[in-house]
């Protein structure tokens, strides 16, 4: 019996160390690493459902949200995001719709029939450089007589009136809609650009270039704009052809092609305007003077013509 037990335990004492050796080879080992199934990232994009044409507004029902294993800088997530952007260039189908392809900056803050135009400023004539990208300002124009009266010039009286009134600031120098910095503290602001309707481009342009502007600031609540059909039209530089039919009235930009000449604007000539200003009278050449002339031993006579006096021998 002693002899059993003393087997029994070496065969125990055995099989410890045989499991010690196997834990210890066990320990040994790397942990293994645990498979996965790879997953692919996806994104929402919105896509053209066709092409869309450059220049054309965008509507809901040409885009759809698609999932692309990538997402393209400037992408965009909700159609609604793209209702009314107009694209720069045409964009085809299945393609995302990016924010480079689009139109922005000034061209997307002027209203259908509005055209901005850059004019320039100084600190006296744009309420001391405090104009700021979003104000409405009068436009007024001072016109100063151009030469003599009755010899031929266009302006006969130094004016000064109210050019447009309610004209929304696009830009004041650097400033613009998206930057609300007012304009350089150094005064050193040169140029404002306007939202002007197209009909009133060349009254602006030619205001500028012949007198000086001047910006008045005012209250955007303020309603009171000029009556236009109070004043008298102003005769285009070209003639328009007239409608047959109905009469209609011109577009903007057709009344704009037909210009408006200085001594309209400034009133020098009739709402009519038919024809240019009559030719100056004839006037006849200055008298010619003969004089004896008394100052010379020799004979002859002193001929003046106008202030320039000749001798001419007898």
């Amino acid at each position: 019996m002693p002899t059993l037990t003393k087997i029994l335990a070496g065969v125990l004492i055995a099989v410890a160390l045989l499991l010690g050796l196997f834990a210890w080879t066990l320990s040994r080992r790397p942990a293994p690493v645990a498979v996965t199934a790879a997953t692919h990232a996806s994104f929402p994009v919105v896509v053209a459902t066709r092409m869309l044409p450059a220049g054309k507004p965008i509507t809901v029902d040409e885009l759809r949200v698609q999932t692309l294993p990538i997402n393209p800088n400037g992408a965009f997530t909700d159609p609604a995001q793209l209702a009314g952007r107009v694209p720069n260039a045409e964009i085809g189908a299945d393609s995302p719709v990016l924010e480079a392809q689009l139109s922005s900056g000034l061209a997307e803050r002027i209203e259908p029939g509005e055209r901005a135009l850059a004019v320039r400023v100084d600190e006296g004539n744009a309420v001391g450089n405090r104009l700021r990208p979003g104000n409405f300002v009068d436009v007024f124009f001072t016109l100063k007589r151009d030469g003599v009266v009755g010899n031929g010039s266009e302006i006969d009286r130094t004016q000064a009136r109210l050019l447009m009134s309610k004209v929304r600031v696009l830009a004041f120098g650097n400033a613009t809609t998206n930057g609300d910095s007012a304009g350089d503290p150094n005064g050193m602001v040169r140029t404002a650009v306007l939202a002007v309707p197209v009909a009133d481009v060349d009254r602006l342009t030619l205001a500028e270039s012949a007198g000086r502007l001047i910006f008045a600031l005012r209250n955007p609540k303020d309603a009171e704009v000029v009556d236009q059909d109070a004043l008298p039209s102003y005769p285009g530089v070209l003639k328009t052809v007239a409608h047959t039919g109905a009469a209609e009235p011109l577009q903007d930009s057709t009344r704009a092609a037909a210009g408006v000449s200085l001594d309209a604007l400034s009133g020098s000539t009739s709402s009519a305007g038919a024809g240019a200003r009559p030719p100056l009278p004839h006037m006849p050449p200055p008298p010619t003077r003969v004089a004896g002339n008394t100052n010379s031993t020799k004979s002859g006579i002193e001929v003046i013509r106008g202030g320039r006096a000749e001798s001419v021998a007898w």
